[in-house]
């Protein structure tokens, strides 16, 4: 049985367990859990991770944890009661594991590592807290330790700073937002701005000498130097090293490393230095012998010097080589290191060996404790402490020091009859009273311990030696008395023996006989000479004689001169004991001198601080002893002492003697009596301050205030208890009298001079601390009163001095930091007149960084909830006083500008948030009663509505994302919890006052504001949060979002009528609400929308307003990334719901759907652009999007925004030409006026002229870039036009040349012919804009089917690609999936003029066979009844599938929808005429070729003519013979008569062809061609014998063939062509369809067919098996080879219909052939190019195993195409290689003028398409192949084709200039065709045009099939007088007849014109 648990409520998991058993809950190790029930051995609880499950999980794999619960019960909730620290570190570590992995993902590999390093240590930390067994020190490091590395961890994945107060996290709920404040900002300084060090040490460790020849000790002396006063600053350290140049002792780091400690800032700077001095032990001379001398000196060696600035980097200075340098002259040595440091090269140079001193060298920052604490392994390890010279800049108090420091600086030497001078050594020794050597206090240095005697070094043959050696002498104070240092000089013989031979001594005493300590300063000393054996060691014996030279000046004149030799020293005594100070010494001994008291009391003033300070007690004892004697004499005098003493210690030197003094006070003091004196001599000051003109000793006496207050209240203590409180009013009294006196000068006004305030400004500086000293001896309430009446005297004019007032509200700031403020009693009576300064100032703008640091400090005590009278009275104080000036202050000082500087940016800041803090703790404190107070206490509506304006305004403040730094989410969510609480107090003021007739709309507006900005904050989207982060705050806040919406609601439904103020003004703010992910929230506000449409609907009839707000807003919200397809779907379900019984449902409807079907396209655009790279998706969306603004909605503005979007798309996709086309559509949009238009994007302010010239100049770069040349021609002339009107010649002339360069370049440069694909996208999960749509994609350069399939695959990585072509049913198109259907398809061009000419080069050709192409086409063949296996041409039909696009390719987008499409069947007798025309028309254009030498070679005509002729006398022609011409086929067709009469005429004029052009080719064929010329002619007789045909004449002139106009699909306008050898006129016209077996040559596979067809053009040999590996029988005619192949796509139906080959399979389910490739395609599918013969594959004639496919639709003419050679030439391979080397694009001629002439249209019927006419041949590829990567731009998915969207059918203008109408160019291919209404054309809103004659390179219009739009205005040509002349055409153009045509030219439907507002854009 379950039960519900008591104590087992909290848990982790040790094991996972995975849930398998029923109700099992599944769990992690790690994952905490709650405890809900238990039974046997089980649990039923939850992870705290998800609280929603919960679930049972064994009782065995839990560790139970003690835990506290709140609410039990159903909503209990458990809080571990475990250290908070430990609380922290675990979910925070949660927290970081998933972040951590993320940076993996990220690849952020540097911080992954560093965090992953961090989390271990947070993790070893957390054992030993849980262990519990470190000491109370310990711990605190330890958490000290983990909370720096939570904070480093959190500040580097961007987490929230956490308030600490003692390591463990504050809850903010607990403590006063002011103190919240403090936290954070002590944080957040403390992570900025780390605090500079004041004290910095130098660690320093001895490597070792590198040298060449030592084999001698050394000892290496380090030292600071400072150069700039000549002196070294530090004591040395002192090593010594080896023979080998290594420390002698390496296991003792201190003799090698040491601290030099105690640097202050001042000196770190580059004149510090550290030298090095390195003295050998050894011989005399370093190149003696080993045994000239035993005996060992020292001598100098070398010298190193660095500048401390080199370590100021901060960097570890690791094995530094520092170069040891030595002097020339062994007499210079004392100064070394200063001629180094001056470079004075010429005194010293490199030791001869090159020595190098290796060192290391680090420089620490901050106090010793905490260099002791981060470096304790130096510590540890051991390292000796190297000490400034003297004192440090702090002296501390119990700091024991007596230390002497003695330098031997030079000596003066007789010769001593010697012929040289002497090698003079010093030794020196410390000998006590008694005689006796002191041992051990000589100091060399902190490295060696100290010795008894010291050696000098021995400088050569010098007489005046100079050493400069530093020794510290650490004697204690009890043997410094009668203590003396002797010097004994001795001569070092250089001689065998060495001796060292006495001569002479010198001595000094430490200690004078008046108990003077040996000064400081160089003393010369006498040098007593002495014989060699003499015994120094009865010290009496030369203890009388003189030892110093200044002494025997007074004393003995003649013994001076008797001593010419001396020796100097200088003496530094640092000591905490003794004095040099005869003064003090007097002081101190004053009873045995009463008559000096009153001299040495006015003395004391002059002694040195350092020397009172070490004496402080003693001196204090001797003052008040002095005042006890005689205080009327000695009263005066003693105060004044007293008050130097004081304010000595205010010094930074002394501050921390301080202590001392208060010890003194409170321990040692016994003036019981000097209170008296003290108050009398105070008082006696402060009433002569008025009076007195100098102030300065006055302002000394009020500064001591602070100690001689303690004086008297101790001395007052200590009589109190002496006598038992006698005298208590009297002492009162005099206190009373003393503060009136106080009162009396504070009041009084500074007139003129500033001497009064100054000492004014001095006594309230010090006073506040006088509080706690009254506190001791008075009631709380009297101490308060009393200060309340001394601050309450003040001054309070305004114009007093600043810095009087800035030093009154320091004096109020320590009052309230002050004890006594902490008393609630004395608060309530010092709170106004605190809050009364306060006002004054904040009213004045002055001292505000002060004011916000008083009112912290107030607030600060004011605990939350506090609901103590006293507490809710003060607020009330508060509340009247200071609300209204904080809100003004507030204002005032975010509305100022800040200062750039740094410094001052950082002040604002803090005095900005330290004000708010003070706000809000105000705010929260106040309650029900206090609001109610506020809001009554306003007399008139006015008044309430500036503040509630006022308090609003402040709030939106407090909002601001600046307001507070990004990591302060804690700070954030109090300071909105406490504006949501006040916000909800102050709605219902609003309601009460400002409705109905008082309604206000400022106000009202101000609200709805606030509320809106509230809700819309990045803290409280919560969503945004871990779930951790979001459960704390729900947890202690809720939703504020939920609660603020709810407000609003509520607020909007009490406004009533007034709600149309704010329709539709407020439409904005609260879609931005919605659009927030909430559900609760959206419920709530979606149906204030309702209401607007309702109310505006009352108001106008339509809600027109609110429709356009809302389109608006959506788009510049959603595109910030707001909204998803929830808020689709609610937003249409609550509106749609909420208007269903409203009267104008019907046009509410509309426009939720209009708005829903934005949200759509605006939801894919989002989603598209946050891809990386520029893709097809990207650009289809936003043509969808642009397209939706203009054609629904009719939004000019955001239409021109999305063109210039789609304009940097293709730019970036480098879809230069697309990016031309779309800049046209804004282009359209301007007129040449000089209308003026405002700045917009990035177009500055200029006129329309302006505008549209430099977009023409953008367009026609664009054109350029894209090799689109002849488009940009025809805006050259354009702009021409304009600059020739204005007379602007020399940008005329630029126009020109620029127009020339681009006929040139088409004529110079190759351009490659894309291919077409479509593509189907089926499926609900495409975007909005691609969504069960077919498109017709222009593919990049050299790319192929397989390219482009996987590109698309790319694009959509989740999509299934389609194995067929049919179109797919219903259930694909509602499949919850992705389906591709891809498949190549041919274009067809609609104009054909250009196309038709003769002599035209291929490279003007080429642009039209790819350019403004609306229709492409698709061809299927298949068997129809009973297929005949001898000759399957007789059943064999062609299914022709027509696309017909919204817009033409190319346009602004590489890919457009698919508008209609048509099938038609072709008959076998239809398919044969079509091939044999493509057929003979390739040959008379190979021949033309060939005849007008365009062709280098012969190649491609030798392997047209051996590919018809072959195929023909094996059996080609014959099949069709056979099938067609047998009288069974004629009687069962009799229809089909003129179509026969057709064939067979063909077949002949084939025959003539091809006689024609073996005329041609004998005249050509080089040598080595011979032998197949001679079996071509010999074929070519079997060929016309087996056609029945009679003998030619070899020359015969072919006569022009006119066909018949037999059936409605037979061209009637054919042009006649005549042919001879020398001279053809051919017209190459583009066909609609393929030839026989034309093939694409692709990487793709290709079908059986095209693969021999390839490998024939290629080189590469196949077998003819291979070839014909698809036919039914090896018999049949290569015609019949490949008619089983399927067009471009293996179709689904059954093989045996379809006859296609089956996909193996491998490849049937494999993604990357999932798409259809050439393989699966018939060989009709793609075709080359006519131009392109030496380039692609080649065309067969009939017997070239094509299938007979043929529209009968056209002419021959307009089939007419460049003939290809065969490829079934038996030198295939040879020949196709010589043709890829020969064959050449030439470039296109001038792109003709318009005329006005229409040009010839032809008929089109519904059930047949209309073609244009295409070449068969749509995308050339260079002879060369081509790189993988040149086609591509960056990235595999680049440029991506576009589709438009389904609610535009085209780009119709958006002004006149472009408005849809029917073009003059379309019908140009039509058989009879009328001039077009177009703008180009006489439409009726244009000026008439000049004339056509071809059609435009380019358009955005549509087929006039379904809604006409003509060419854009700013690509039409306008009228001009003289025209240039231009080539004229080869054929007449015939005027058509509009009537005569099926097709229509009536406009289609407009969209909805757009008004002229465009000039301002």
């Amino acid at each position: 049985m379950w039960i519900p648990t008591e104590h087992e409520k909290y848990g982790v998991v040790i094991a996972s367990f995975r849930g398998t058993v029923p109700y099992g809950l599944s769990l992690e190790i790690g994952d905490t859990v709650q405890i809900l029930e238990k039974c046997d051995g089980w649990y039923r609880g939850f992870a705290l991770k998800n609280p929603n499950v919960k679930g049972i999980f064994p009782s065995s794999y839990v560790h139970l944890k003690n835990a506290c619960v709140k609410n039990k019960g159903q909503f209990e909730m458990v809080i571990p009661t475990e250290d908070s620290v430990i609380t922290e570190m675990t979910s925070t570590l949660r927290d970081w594991g998933t972040m951590w992995k993320q940076l993996y993902v990220r690849n952020e590999g540097d911080l992954f590592h560093r965090l992953w390093h961090i989390m271990n240590e947070i993790l070893d930390l957390r054992r030993q807290v849980l262990v519990g067994h470190l000491t109370h020190d310990r711990m605190k490091d330890v958490k000290r330790h983990i909370t720096a590395r939570l904070d480093w961890g959190n500040e580097q994945l961007g987490l929230d700073l956490v308030p600490r107060k003692e390591y463990a996290m504050v809850d903010p709920e607990d403590i006063s937002i002011t103190e919240l404040y403090r936290l954070m900002e002590h944080r957040h300084r403390k992570k900025d701005t780390p605090v500079q060090a004041s004290n910095h040490h130098l660690f320093v460790q001895m490597k070792s000498l590198m040298c060449s020849n030592l084999g001698e000790e050394l000892e290496v002396i380090f030292s600071l130097f400072d150069s700039k006063e000549n002196r070294p600053i530090s004591e040395r350290f002192f090593l010594r090293l080896n023979r080998n140049g290594l420390p002698k002792a390496p296991d003792k780091p201190e003799r090698h490393c040491s601290l030099f400690v105690d640097l202050g800032s001042s000196e770190l700077r580059r004149d510090i230095y550290i030298t090095v001095h390195i003295i050998r032990i050894g011989r005399m001379g370093a190149g003696e012998k080993k045994n000239a001398c035993s005996v060992q000196y020292r001598r100098p060696f070398g010298c190193a010097v660095l500048s401390i600035a080199d370590l100021l980097t901060g960097e570890t200075k690791d094995d530094l080589i520092l170069k040891v340098y030595m002097c020339n002259t062994e007499s210079e040595w004392y100064q070394i290191h200063e001629n180094i440091i001056k470079k004075l090269n010429a005194r010293y140079n490199l030791t001869g060996s090159n020595a190098g001193l290796a060192v290391s060298l680090q420089l620490l920052h901050g106090d010793i404790e905490q260099i002791r604490r981060e470096y304790s392994s130096v510590f540890s390890h051991g390292v000796s402490i190297t000490r400034k010279l003297g004192f440090s800049n702090i002296i501390m108090p119990g700091e024991m020091r007596n230390d002497l420091y003695i330098t031997i600086e030079r000596g003066e030497f007789e010769k001593g009859g010697k012929s040289v001078a002497r090698n003079v050594e010093v030794t020196m020794f410390i000998v006590e009273s008694s005689g006796q050597i002191l041992k051990d206090f000589i100091s060399f240095g902190s490295g060696e311990p100290p010795a008894s005697e010291y050696h000098s070094f021995v400088l050569y043959h010098n007489n005046s030696p100079r050493w400069s050696e530093l020794l510290k002498l650490p004697i204690p104070v009890d043997k410094f008395r009668g203590a003396h240092i002797r010097f004994e000089f001795r001569h070092c013989s250089t001689k065998e023996k060495g001796e060292k031979k006495l001569f002479g001594f010198s001595f000094v005493p430490l200690m004078q006989e008046d108990g003077r300590t040996l000064p400081d300063g160089t003393h010369e000393l006498i040098v007593h000479k002495c014989e060699e054996n003499t015994n120094l060691q009865d010290t009496t014996r030369y203890l009388k004689l003189p030892f110093s030279k200044g002494i025997l000046l007074g004393n003995n004149h003649q013994a001076m001169k008797a001593t010419k030799e001396s020796f100097w020293i200088t003496s530094f005594l640092c000591s905490t004991k003794l004095t040099q100070n005869g003064d003090m010494l007097d002081l101190l001994k004053w009873r045995t001198h009463p008559d000096k008291i009153t001299g040495c009391l006015s003395k004391l003033k002059e002694i040195d601080g350092s020397e009172i300070v070490k004496f402080l007690q003693d001196t204090l004892d001797t003052l008040f002893g002095i005042l006890d004697e005689n205080s009327q004499k000695y009263g005066s005098k003693v105060f004044d002492s007293l008050v130097h003493i004081i304010n000595l210690l205010q010094d930074s030197k002394f501050h921390h003697f301080k202590p001392v003094m208060d010890t003194y006070i409170e321990s040692h003091f016994a003036g019981a009596l000097a209170y008296r004196d003290l108050i009398k001599v105070l008082k006696w000051y402060v009433d002569r301050i008025t009076e007195a003109e100098r102030q300065e000793h006055i302002q000394e006496v009020l500064k001591a205030q602070e100690y001689i207050f303690k004086y008297i209240v101790q001395s007052r203590r200590l009589f109190s208890l002496a006598t038992g409180g006698q005298n208590e009013e009297e002492f009162r009294c005099c206190i009373q009298e003393l503060l009136m006196s106080v009162r009396f000068f504070l009041s009084q006004e500074s007139k003129g001079s500033g001497a009064l305030s100054q000492s004014q400004a001095v006594f309230l500086s010090s006073f506040p601390a006088v509080y706690s000293e009254l506190l001791k001896l008075f009631d709380v309430r009297e101490v308060a009163n009393l200060v309340q009446d001394t601050l309450g005297s003040l001054p309070t004019i305004v114009h007093v001095d600043d810095s009087l007032q800035a030093v009154k509200l320091q004096c109020i700031g320590k009052t309230v930091e002050s004890q006594l403020y902490t008393n609630p009693d004395s608060r309530y009576i010092l709170l106004p007149v605190v809050l009364h300064h306060l006002h004054m100032h904040l009213q004045e703008q002055k001292d505000l960084i002060m004011c916000a640091r008083i009112l912290s400090n107030v607030f600060c005590l004011i605990k939350k909830n506090s609901s103590e009278k006293s507490v809710l009275e003060e607020i009330d104080v508060i509340v009247a006083s200071l609300l209204d000036i904080l809100l003004r202050t507030i204002l005032e000082i975010t509305s100022r500008p800040q200062s750039s500087g740094s410094a001052m940016r950082l002040q604002f800041q803090d005095v900005t948030g330290e004000f708010v803090a003070c706000l809000l703790s105000l705010l929260r404190q106040m309650t029900d009663r206090h609001y109610q107070q506020l809001l009554d206490s306003f007399n008139t509506k006015e008044e309430l509505r500036d503040f509630l304006l006022q308090i609003f305004t402040v709030f939106r403040i407090l909002i601001r994302p600046e307001m507070f730094p990004k990591d302060w989410t804690v700070m954030r969510l109090v300071a909105n919890n406490v504006i949501i609480t006040t916000v909800l107090y102050l709605s219902d003021a609003l309601r009460k006052n400002f409705l109905n007739e008082n309604f206000d709309y400022k106000i009202w507006d101000s609200y709805f504001y606030l509320a809106v900005i509230f809700i819309n904050q990045l803290c409280l989207q919560l969503e945004m949060f871990t779930p951790s982060k979001k459960k704390k705050v729900l947890e202690k806040y809720g939703d504020m979002r939920v609660t603020m919406g709810c407000e609003i609601f509520s607020m909007w439904q009490n406004l009533g009528e007034h709600k149309l103020h704010f329709i539709p003004a407020l439409i904005g703010p609260f879609l931005e609400v919605t659009l927030i992910p909430q559900p609760d929230l959206r419920n709530v506000m979606i149906p204030i929308f309702h209401d607007m449409m309702d109310w505006e609907q009352r108001r106008t009839g339509n809600f027109k307003q609110v429709e356009a707000k809302l389109i608006d807003k959506l788009d510049s919200l959603m595109s910030e990334g707001k909204g998803d397809e929830t808020y689709r779907e609610l937003f249409n379900s609550i509106l749609l719901k909420k208007i269903e019984r409203e009267t104008w449902r019907e046009s509410g409807v509309s426009l939720i759907a209009t708005v829903t079907r934005l949200m759509e396209r605006l939801l894919d655009y989002r989603d598209c652009m946050k891809m990386g790279e520029v893709d097809g998706k990207k650009i289809g969306c936003t043509v969808s999007l642009l397209n939706f603004y203009k054609t629904e909605l009719n939004k000019e503005e955001m239409y021109i925004r999305y063109i210039h979007k789609l304009y940097d798309l293709h730019l970036k996709a480098q879809n230069f030409t697309e990016a031309a086309y779309t800049l046209l559509l804004y282009d359209e949009l301007l007129e040449w006026s000089d209308r003026p238009l405002r700045e917009f994007l990035t177009y500055p302010m200029q006129t329309e002229w302006q505008r549209k010239e430099h977009l023409h100049l953008a367009i026609i770069q664009n054109f350029d870039r894209g090799k689109c040349w002849e488009n940009g021609i025809i805006l050259c002339r354009k702009i021409a036009e304009q600059y020739e009107s204005y007379y602007d010649y020399r940008n005329l002339s630029k126009m020109r040349m620029m127009e020339a360069s681009l006929y040139d370049k088409i004529m110079d440069q190759q351009r490659l012919e894309p291919e077409f694909f479509r593509v189907g996208f089926y499926g609900k999960k495409f975007p909005f804009f691609l969504r069960n749509k077919e498109f017709v994609c222009r593919g990049h350069d050299y790319e192929r089917l397989e390219a482009f399939q996987q590109r698309m695959l790319n694009e959509f990585p989740h999509a299934i690609a389609m194995q067929h072509a049919n179109q797919p049913d219903e259930t694909i198109f509602q499949a919850e999936a992705q389906y591709l259907q891809i498949y190549a398809v041919t274009p067809i061009p609609e104009s054909q003029e250009v196309l038709q000419r003769e002599g035209v080069p291929d490279n003007i050709k080429s642009f039209y066979k790819v350019n403004h192409i609306w229709k492409f086409r698709y061809d299927r063949p298949f068997h129809k009844g009973t297929k005949d296996k001898e000759n399957e041409f007789k059943s064999l039909w062609v299914e022709r599938t027509s696309l017909y696009l919204v817009q033409s390719l190319p346009g602004i987008s590489r890919w457009f929808e698919v508008e209609k499409r048509e099938v038609v069947e072709m008959s076998p007798l239809e398919n044969a005429i079509e091939v044999l025309e493509n057929k003979n028309q390739q040959l008379k254009t190979l021949i033309s070729q060939c005849q007008t030498r365009q062709m280098q070679n012969i190649n491609p005509l030798t392997m047209c003519l051996n590919g018809v002729i072959d195929a023909a006398v094996n059996g080609g022609v014959s099949r069709y013979q056979e099938a067609f011409f047998v009288k069974e086929y004629i009687l069962s067709h009799p229809e089909d008569g003129e179509k026969i009469a057709r064939l067979r005429e063909l077949m002949l004029e084939q025959a003539q062809i091809l006689e024609f052009g073996l005329a041609v080719h004998e005249k050509f064929v080089p040598q080595d061609m011979r032998p197949l010329h001679k079996k071509l002619v010999d074929q070519f007789f079997v060929m016309k014998s087996s056609l029945g045909i009679q003998e030619f004449s070899a020359c015969i002139q072919a006569s022009p063939v006119h066909f018949p106009n037999g059936s409605p699909r037979v061209c009637r306008n054919s042009a006649p062509a005549s042919m001879s050898p020398d001279g053809t006129r051919v017209i190459p016209r583009r066909s609609p369809l393929s030839y026989p077996a034309v093939n694409r040559y692709s990487s793709s596979s290709l079908s059986s067919q095209a693969s021999a067809e390839v490998s024939n053009i290629t080189g590469q040999s196949e077998s003819s098996d291979e070839v014909f590996n698809m036919q039914p029988s090896p018999s049949t005619s290569s015609l019949s080879s490949t008619h089983s192949a399927s067009p471009n796509v293996t179709s689904s139906a059954p093989s045996s219909a379809r006859a296609s080959p089956l996909l193996s399979d491998k490849h049937k389910h494999s993604r990357e052939n999932s798409c259809l490739s050439p393989r699966e395609r018939p060989c009709s599918a793609i075709y080359p190019t006519p131009g392109e013969t030496s380039q692609r594959l080649l065309f067969n004639h009939i017997g070239d195993g094509a299938l007979p496919r043929s529209d009968p639709n056209l002419s021959a003419p307009e089939k007419a195409v460049n003939p290809t050679p065969s490829s079934w030439s038996l030198d295939s391979g040879k020949e196709a290689k010589n043709m890829s080397d020969s064959g050449k694009i030439l470039s296109p001629p001038v792109p003709p003028r318009p005329t006005q002439t229409a040009s010839p249209a032809r008929h089109t019927t519904s059930v047949s398409p209309s073609p244009a006419g295409r070449s068969p041949l749509k995308g050339s590829v260079q002879s060369f192949t081509p790189s993988p990567v040149e086609y591509h731009s960056p990235g595999l998915i680049s440029n991506s084709p576009v589709l438009s969207g389904s609610y535009s059918s085209g780009i119709s203008s958006l002004s006149r200039c472009s408005t849809s109408e029917t073009s003059g160019f379309e019908n140009q291919v039509n058989e009879q065709s009328a001039p077009a209404a177009g703008p180009g054309y006489g439409g009726p809103e244009e000026p008439v045009r000049k004339e056509s004659k071809t059609p435009p390179p380019y358009s955005v219009y549509e087929r006039t099939l379904r809604r006409p739009v003509p060419l854009p205005h700013s690509l039409s040509i306008p009228v001009t007088a003289e025209p240039p002349a231009l080539p004229p055409k080869p054929l007449a153009a015939r005027p058509g007849h509009l009537e005569n045509g099926t097709r229509r030219t009536e406009p289609g439907p407009r969209p909805r014109p757009l008004p002229r507002k465009v000039s301002q854009l």
